[in-house]
Parts: structure tokens; sequence; C-alpha cells
């Protein structure tokens, strides 16, 4: 007798669909089936993640506002020069250096060998990098490696005004 390769499951939003489980090995369709059986149908599962688009949304507005306080209050703090860039990459920047620095800050000094003076060396290579995609592009950098990419910085993402403050 053969395996099944057409299933019809009963979805948890009780809707029924016939599924092709053809392109699962023998033995694991059964154990599929099951999973499938305790979720919702595709349609269904597709109309709860858009609905729920609104409640979304303004979670990340709330998230994003957030992140955007603290990244300012920060950078007022620590004298950094506000960056330079389409408006729309503006905030997003600060956001990503604040949050690159600060973890930057972390590894090297709070859990590193660095002490506050060399801090105050990188902390003045920080200042001079204005472009908003600069830091944009390095977001997911970890921050240990940012001496190594304010080196590698170049003339366009560096500003070009008095470097001392």
């Amino acid at each position: 007798m053969a395996i099944l390769t057409i299933w019809n499951i009963t979805h948890s939003c009780g809707h029924e669909v016939t599924h092709n489980l053809s392109d699962r090995a023998a033995d694991r369709r059964a154990g599929f089936a099951r999973w499938l059986e305790g979720r919702d149908c595709t349609n269904c599962w597709k109309a709860a993640r858009d609905s729920d688009t609104e409640s979304k949304e303004a979670w990340l507005a709330a998230k994003r506002a957030e992140e955007q306080q603290a990244a300012t209050e920060w950078a007022e703090q620590f004298d950094m020069p506000p960056l330079e860039g389409p408006q729309r990459a503006l905030e997003w920047g600060e956001r990503s250096r604040h949050q690159l620095v600060v973890t930057a800050y972390g590894a090297l000094v709070s859990e590193g060998t660095w002490d506050e003076a060399d801090w105050a060396v990188l902390e003045d290579k920080i200042r001079i990098v204005t472009r908003a995609g600069w830091w944009i592009d390095q977001r997911d950098a970890e921050g240990s490696d940012l001496p190594e990419l304010l080196d590698a910085a170049t003339s366009d993402d560096i500003d070009t005004e008095n470097p001392f403050r």
C-alpha cells in the first residue's frame, strides 16, 4: 500500500484544506500533517497577520520614538555633532550611531581593557564621522570593531569643519 501524499487537514481555524505533502519524506508526512492541524489555514493566518498591521506599526513607531529620544539625549550629553545626509536618513543614522557607540563602550571599556583616556581618543574620532549613511551602514557591526571601522572611514564620511570643539 502506498503512503499518502494528499492529506485533508482540518486546521485549528475550522477550515478543511487539501495539502499535497509529496515533497516531504514519507516518514515525515504524518507528523507534519499533525502540526498543520494545530495551525490556522494559510488564508486565516495571512488575514490575522495583515489585520494586526496597525498595532505593529504603532508599536514600531513608539519603539523608534523611544530610541530616538535616547539617541538625542546621548548626543547632547556627549557633545556629538549633528549628522549630515538626506532628511529621511538623519534619525536612523543618529539611532545607529548611538547604538554602536554604546555597544563599543561596553565592549572596549566596561568589559574590555581600555581606560577612559583610550576611549577619549576614540570619542574624538566618532565626532568627526558625520555622514548619517556611514553610521547606518555600520549598524550591524560589533562594538569592538568600531576603532577599525573609524580608521577606515573615508573623507566622504568625515566632517571637514574644525574637529576641535
